[in-house]
């Protein structure tokens, strides 16, 4: 995603300014030696056919909706491997792209919501560092919160659970772990545990900084175990799934039933 982010920012640059070189200096040559040159370059036509699409596109997915295809099992029972998802560009402050630095603050993320991000990395020669990721924040800036036992601990309050039995699974993922619906403050939605709890401990959430789990909490690479989400590492909230297709062509799975449905 981070190459067809930079080849979309360099197209639309490129074609622009060949646009505008040619409106400024070219076109008037021809102009001048009409009968002679009065034909329009190839680079130039292609250009002006490209560029408004090209620039509609680096708008919308820079500063509108992102699109992101569920990668892992991370985030199981609420987005599953095949899920195709929207995610919110401006819900958290429009960025600029390639270096998504915050250029007007908007929003910041709430308790619960399940946000895609730069990872940060578990060092800095990770070599999946700078793709993106998508988490639950469980804990804000100002919080503490201790991940104990499978169960979660927020600013002293044990949170609570209801266990709605053993889960189903889906295309071979996450059979026979426990399903529990999580009641975070503010915020309801399900999760999966095992009988072999992965990343205790405890966390103080500085300003500027987010802690982020996966659903499936035994089966997720998160802040517990790389560290503290930075602000400036956030792309968005996801807030629609609009298909769910495994495989080329789907030929390993296709669920009409998830198509827009929202995320939780």
């Amino acid at each position: 995603m981070k190459l067809f982010e930079i080849l979309l920012v360099v197209l639309t640059l490129a074609s622009g300014l060949i646009l505008l070189a040619d409106k400024l200096y070219f076109a008037r040559r021809r102009a001048a030696r009409a009968g002679l040159l009065d034909s329009e370059p190839v680079l130039v036509d292609y250009s002006r056919a490209f560029f408004p699409v090209l620039a509609i596109v680096l708008v919308v997915r820079s500063f509108i909706a992102e699109p992101y295809k569920i990668p892992s099992s991370s985030m199981m029972p609420n987005l599953l491997i095949g899920d195709f998802i929207l995610v919110n560009k401006f819900a958290y402050g429009l960025r600029l792209p390639l270096n998504n630095a915050r250029i007007v603050p908007i929003g910041e993320p709430e308790r619960g919501d399940v946000v895609v991000f730069h990872f940060p990395g578990h060092s800095e020669n990770d070599p999946n560092k700078g793709e993106n990721f998508i988490k639950r924040v469980i804990g804000v800036p100002g919080d503490e919160v201790v991940f104990q036992g499978d169960g979660l601990i927020l600013n002293g309050t044990p949170v609570k659970y209801e266990n709605k039995g053993l889960y189903a699974g889906h295309r071979g993922q996450g059979e026979g772990s426990s399903l529990l619906v999580e009641h975070l403050p503010g915020r309801t939605h399900t999760v999966l545990e095992t009988d072999y709890p992965r990343g205790e401990g405890q966390w103080t959430v500085p300003a500027g900084k987010y802690l982020v789990m996966g659903d499936n909490r035994d089966n997720s690479d998160d802040g517990r175990f790389w560290g503290l989400l930075p602000e400036e590492n956030l792309r968005g909230k996801a807030f629609l799934i609009w298909l769910n297709c495994s495989g080329w062509f789907c030929k390993d799975g296709f669920e009409p039933s998830r198509i827009g449905t929202g995320i939780n």
